[in-house]
Formats: structure tokens, sequence, C-alpha cells
């Protein structure tokens, strides 16, 4: 499978604090790759960093075989990489519908209609919302919404950060279920995710990141069963 995201030697600074210390990893097109570790760890930066939202000060990172450090994060966007952000960031004054249209910005018009109708397949519930504020939605829902405002940008990649966040254990389920079955449809994902458990048992592979160092790394079940993981995410 091609590499579609390559990062390596990372470095990203917080003014003197180094928050992430020569990380290296990599995304194939159609794995689920996940990032796991305390808060803190340096995860979200790390995410953030590559979807041109920070700066990384070394380091080098290549999406689709280009160099794409200190390119804009809308032009990534336009280039097929979507974040769905940590806390959902839904525009809460406009509808469900509103909010999808707001993922294509980036691609033409002819595209908007029939990718509204993928999102609406997946998520059955938003069809049903599509005329309703996004404020006024669960937090559950409003995370569904987020991702198909991600999808509406027909990426190659799909980022993650913290989907299950401030959700009850049932919707996590549920969103790990999505996880899933974006997955299956053939959408290439990177998950940055504090819920150890489920990440892993999803993941193609894992990498994991202790004080902005990525600490171990192997196949999603590999580290599932791992001692060390076990006892430091897991509760084992």
């Amino acid at each position: 499978m091609a590499v579609i995201l390559d990062v390596k030697d990372l470095n990203v600074y917080y003014g003197a604090i180094h928050a992430v210390k020569d990380i290296s990893f990599h995304v194939e097109e159609g794995e689920i790759v996940t990032l796991i570790g305390a808060n803190g760890a340096g995860k979200s930066t790390t995410l953030q960093t590559v979807s041109g939202l920070l700066h990384a000060r070394t380091g080098s990172i290549e999406f689709m075989g280009k160099p794409i450090h200190g390119v804009p994060a809308h032009k990534l966007v336009a280039q097929g990489l979507a974040q769905v952000p940590e806390g959902r960031r839904v525009f809460a004054q406009m509808t469900v519908e509103e909010n999808l249209e707001m993922g294509a910005f980036t691609q033409p018009g002819s595209t908007v209609g029939p990718n509204l109708e993928k999102v609406y397949e997946q998520f059955p519930r938003l069809k049903e919302r599509r005329r309703q504020v996004a404020g006024t939605l669960s937090g559950g829902e409003q995370q569904m919404l987020a991702m198909g405002r991600a999808l509406m940008s027909s990426p190659k990649l799909l980022m993650m950060d913290e989907p299950s966040m401030g959700l009850a254990p049932i919707l996590v389920e549920q969103i790990f279920d999505i996880i899933k079955s974006l997955h299956r449809a053939g959408t290439t994902i990177l998950l940055v995710e504090q819920n150890a458990r489920m990440a892993l048992s999803v993941a193609d592979r894992g990498y994991v990141l202790e004080t902005g160092r990525v600490t171990l790394t192997g196949p999603g079940k590999t580290l599932l069963a791992d001692e060390t993981v076990k006892k430091a995410y897991l509760g084992g």
C-alpha cells in the first residue's frame, strides 16, 4: 500500500516548551493508525502540526508524496487532508445541512449534492435533523456532524482528534462503530484518542506517545496485549 502520510523527526515548541520531540510515524492507504497516550503527551499537537494549524521547528511532513511543511491549513483541506477537531467545533447557530455544506467549501459545486447524500446515508440521524440548528444537537450528534462535515471535503486522509471525548459509553461505542464503517468503506484514518482500549481495538497500527516522544509502536492488537500498555492505559 502507498504511504499517504509520512512524518519524520518532528519537533514542535510552545514558546520554550518542547511539546513534540523527534516524532516519526506514517499512515498507509486504507489503514487506521492511532496515536495514544496520556493528557499532554503531544497527540493533539502532532495532529494540529500535520493539519497546518501549528508549525514544527524541525522535521518533515509529506502528504501524498509531497512536502506540506508551511502549507496553510485551508490549502491542505483542498489537497485531501481533513480534520475532525477536538471538542467537535460545530457552527452552533447554523443548521446541520449548512454545517455540512461548509465542509465542502474547497470542493467543486457539482460534488456537494452527491457528497451530502453519502453523508446522510452514513449518518441517517443527521438527515432527520438536517434543518435543526447544530447547537441544539446532543454531544453524540454533534460528533457525527463534525465527522460528516469533514467527509464533505472528500478526504484522502481523515484525521480525528479525541472523537469520544465527553460522550457517554453507549455513544462512544456508536462513534467507534461509525469509524469502523468508514474504514470498511475505504477511508484512511489517523486517530488521536485517550480511550486507548477502543482506539487500539479498531486500529491496524498504533503509536504510544509519552511526554512528546514515541515510546512504543506496533499492530493495534499487539499493543492491546502489551503489559506496559495495559498497566499505563488500560487499567490492567
